[in-house]
């Protein structure tokens, strides 16, 4: 059976389409395109007009590849960006009558099981493991082990919403860093104590910016290539510094960090520095499969 997955994050669309048989998912092609649907105004709950217009319009070329492969059953689901817009729902209906897309707007639960399914099929997961996805929107955390999610919770502290909030500086500076913590110190309070209950030792980041971590540590990393990577714990404390530290002209230079993630990386780093800190986390890993392929992992066990 031929499959594809849409994924319409706050920062980018993702297509993902795979070849699904009693065995095995085969990916056959896969695209990200950087929507920025979040842009501006993520916080005011809209999507303005520019970021509609893109959406729509990315969608459309998601629906020609998607004939052209002859997909034989498809899901498009949307995320943060879409259920917190006032006017995402005229965005679902737009996808439908413009593009030929029905849209699933899914809540922040569906999304956290959706990501345990997606990093569970890397087998990365061993013990009590913390699952972190830093999506522009929101942020997802998942307390599972290899066989169980024991707990989730989706905040609507995505990169995108801390930044229009309060990246106010270049280089980021300290009042700014201390209001991002502050806001994380009071909207955090179940996750610290769903840590302390559970004593995850692993952290596993889920796509999006522990791939961008991973690039940058890791210059010949081929992401496609594989399921998951250690990332080592102490080279990411410099590079989280080095992205601190820097300014956006510096970070624009920088090798493997896409412009898309510039500025967002610096809110990733701290996001991830608080976790990596208040949970005590003794290993960092980085899973390329997220979402997109727990919604794939889905289709696959109704075809089993």
């Amino acid at each position: 059976m031929k499959a594809a997955v849409i994924d319409l994050g706050t920062n980018t669309f993702h297509l993902i389409i795979a070849d699904i048989t009693a065995s095995e998912v085969n990916i056959l092609y896969k695209t990200t395109v950087p929507v920025r649907l979040g842009q501006g105004r993520i916080n005011d709950h809209l999507i303005i007009p520019e970021a509609f217009t893109r959406g729509i319009n990315t969608l459309r070329d998601f629906k020609k590849e998607i004939e052209k492969h002859q997909v034989e059953v498809s899901k498009a689901v949307a995320t943060s960006a879409i259920r917190s817009a006032a006017n995402g729902a005229d965005f679902v209906e737009a996808a439908r009558l413009q593009a030929g897309i029905d849209i699933a707007v899914i809540s922040g639960d569906e999304e956290a099981e959706y990501i345990f399914r997606g990093v569970k099929a890397t087998g990365a997961i061993e013990g009590a493991t913390l699952v972190m996805d830093i999506g522009g929107g929101s942020t997802e955390f998942i307390l599972c082990d290899q066989d169980t999610l024991l707990w989730k919770k989706s905040y609507n502290i995505g990169a995108a919403r801390i930044m229009q909030r309060h990246f106010n500086s270049d280089p980021i500076n300290l009042t700014d860093q201390s209001a991002i913590n502050q806001q994380l110190d009071q909207e955090l309070t179940e996750l610290k104590a769903a840590c302390d209950l559970h004593q995850p030792k692993q952290l596993i980041g889920s796509a999006g910016a522990f791939e961008t971590y991973a690039a940058m540590l890791t210059p010949k990393i081929d992401l496609d290539a594989i399921k998951a990577s250690p990332i080592n714990l102490s080279e990411y404390h410099k590079l989280a510094e080095l992205l601190l530290t820097s300014t956006h002209a510096e970070r624009a230079e920088m090798p493997n960090l896409i412009p898309l993630r510039v500025d967002m990386i610096v809110i990733a780093a701290i996001l991830t520095n608080y976790i990596l800190s208040t949970c005590h986390i003794q290993h960092l890993t980085l899973s390329t499969y997220d979402l997109k392929m727990g919604v794939l992992q889905q289709l696959a066990s109704l075809e089993r």
